[in-house]
């Protein structure tokens, strides 16, 4: 730095570079109360907290493998194949219930347990060959989705089956069930990473993985968990992509992986330090959702809607460069 440059200087600037995705997601909001008069009514408030579950709960299981590894998008942690573990997952369950006869809990179980395999796959993948994780789940991604299409042979699959029925329409004194079982969900990961042992000793290894080992943690076992926990939401968050579209729809991983990146990184905003948490992923989606539902509400095309999330990704990801070196 240079000696003219005022003292925290830089920190200054890397904190106003950082919260500009923030600002300009706040403006777009604005944006649409202003033009869209019936945006901020209660029953738009409920319907965007509603859409934004499966974003949620995948920008968490996200968020697990981000703080492990560092928010180094290239060398650090980053887990692309939640959303189509998701997808997957859904797909097995919506086959089974519908083709094979399957019992609810014997279809959700198999998909279930595909998720946690595929998180087991990725974390084979990082910490025993060696892979880094973009390249590593950007290929399981890829398989994932080609697996799932299998599954359907790339056909919608409609559901009625009561559960999925429940999480999609069922309500608890006035609020959706799906939302209130997400936010449990969402109640327990936080807990489990910014209020236990075990979360400090994985936001660690995440923070400075050489000085984590010397401190006698076990890096490798802490980076195989953080992904097997986003298998294991991969697979929760199944169930909400199911009730939220009504059964198996081919196609949707890619939109759910543009907007799970967009909610884990953006939430970085939130927090004091400008890093992945996961009440922040958890509000991200809150504002992609509403991002979602405001450009329809104005009626801009759906198209144009997916352009202006993919430049927020680069913004988002740009800002948290910046922030990272800040704290070099």
């Amino acid at each position: 730095m240079s000696a003219l440059a005022p003292p925290g200087g830089r920190g200054l600037s890397a904190a106003v570079v950082s919260a500009v995705p923030l600002l300009v997601f706040l403006a777009l909001l604005a944006y649409f109360g202003a033009r869209a008069p019936g945006f901020l009514d209660p029953a738009t408030l409920i319907l965007i907290l509603k859409q934004a579950i499966p974003t949620a709960v995948l920008g968490v299981g996200l968020s697990f493998v981000v703080i492990g590894g560092g928010d180094d998008v290239v060398a650090g942690g980053i887990d692309l194949s939640v959303p189509s573990i998701a997808v997957l997952s859904a797909a097995i369950i919506a086959d089974q219930l519908a083709f094979h006869g399957a019992g609810t809990l014997a279809a959700v179980l198999l998909g279930f347990m595909a998720a946690v395999a595929a998180g087991l796959c990725n974390a084979v993948l990082v910490t025993r060959i060696g892979m880094t994780p973009l390249l590593a789940t950007l290929a399981s991604s890829t398989a994932f989705i080609g697996l799932s299409k299998l599954v359907t042979a790339n056909r919608r699959i409609d559901l009625s089956d009561p559960l999925i029925v429940t999480l999609r329409d069922g309500t608890v004194a006035g609020l959706p069930l799906g939302l209130l079982a997400a936010t449990a969900l969402i109640v327990i990961a936080i807990a489990a990473v910014h209020r236990s042992r075990w979360g400090l000793r994985l936001q660690a290894v995440g923070g400075n993985r050489d000085a984590a080992v010397i401190a006698g943690l076990d890096a490798r076992r802490f980076v195989t968990q953080s992904f097997l926990i986003a298998g294991v939401f991969g697979g929760l968050a199944s169930l909400f992509v199911l009730a939220r579209g009504s059964g198996s729809t081919p196609g949707v991983a890619e939109i759910l992986l543009m907007e799970t990146v967009l909610a884990t990184f953006l939430g970085a905003a939130f927090s004091p330090r400008r890093v992945v948490t996961v009440w922040g992923a958890a509000l991200g989606a809150i504002l992609v959702s509403a991002l979602s539902i405001g450009f329809g509400s104005v009626g801009v095309d759906v198209f144009w809607t997916g352009c202006v999330k993919g430049g927020l990704i680069l913004v988002v990801v740009a800002a948290a460069a910046v922030a990272r070196r800040s704290r070099t």
